[in-house]
């Protein structure tokens, strides 16, 4: 078990909150794409509003910690671990009433050198709890527009959990897979299971484009964002993402072993 203390402490030292590798000026580029409404902030949502620059900051200040001062330029952005703590509760307790009503989920990441083993181990959970976790379009091949242009990637799974890759960059289901914000993933799996006549997800657990693709088609959402990724406190804020948690998604994948302790011992689906 891990207390909400040693979790608050767990998140501090391994910079997962407080002062995170996030800079202010990045988070800052981010967030005046996304009030220009830029497809690489929106990340499948479309806000329901327009933001303004002060808006968006005083909604992660808020929901983050981060400065809601414009004023505030340059630096390392800092997120409040007591926020991320709350969020992490949140989450948990959404995992833990999706196990008790044997709830469909689809789990996918754009972050699976990072966050591989976090979701992985809650498909395994929530597998074992007896809900069903999706696969659908396995190998289907997606396009999406990179910086270098537009590049065609696979639909793969591995230990449940959804991410594109490169074709040939490894055997199917074998890790890594690549770093994407893309919503055309999530879309494209939904896509299939629909021309499939197949089961679609009551809830879609991730990040980036996988919780605001399926966010704003109307499917219950919960995920983990950066600073960085306004898009997620945006659709909670709007009410499409039921939970995005504060926290730094780049760090050691082993450094978020606790969090996934915490959150499956808190949802009762401790193994």
């Amino acid at each position: 078990m891990v207390s909400s203390h040693a979790l608050r402490a767990h998140l501090l030292d391994a910079r997962l909150a407080g002062p995170v590798a996030t800079s202010r000026e990045r988070s800052l580029h981010r967030y005046r794409l996304f009030v220009a409404r830029d497809p690489r902030a929106l990340i499948g949502l479309e806000p329901e509003r327009d933001w303004s620059l002060i808006e968006l900051l005083g909604l992660m200040g808020e929901q983050c910690g981060v400065s809601a001062d414009p004023a505030h330029t340059s630096g390392q952005d800092v997120i409040d671990p007591d926020r991320t703590v709350a969020a992490l509760g949140s989450f948990a307790d959404r995992l833990g009433a999706a196990a008790k009503d044997g709830a469909t989920v689809l789990i996918g990441t754009g972050h699976p050198h990072r966050l591989l083993g976090f979701y992985a181990s809650l498909a395994a959970a929530l597998s074992a709890a007896g809900c069903t976790v999706l696969t659908p379009a396995q190998g289907r091949r997606v396009d999406m527009t990179t910086r270098f242009g537009v590049r065609t990637y696979n639909l793969d799974y591995v230990r449940g959990v959804a991410m594109v890759r490169e074709p040939g960059a490894r055997e199917p289901g074998r890790t890594p897979g690549a770093h994407t914000h893309s919503p055309l993933p999530i879309r494209t799996a939904l896509a299939a299971a629909v021309d499939a006549r197949s089961t679609l997800p009551t809830l879609v657990i991730g990040d980036h484009g996988w919780v605001c693709g399926a966010g704003q088609l109307g499917i219950e959402a919960i995920g983990l964002a950066d600073t960085d990724d306004p898009a997620l406190f945006v659709g909670q804020a709007e009410g499409r993402v039921s939970v995005a948690v504060p926290l730094d998604d780049t760090v050691r994948s082993d450094y978020y072993r606790p969090l996934t302790r915490y959150v499956l011992n808190r949802a009762c689906l401790s193994q």
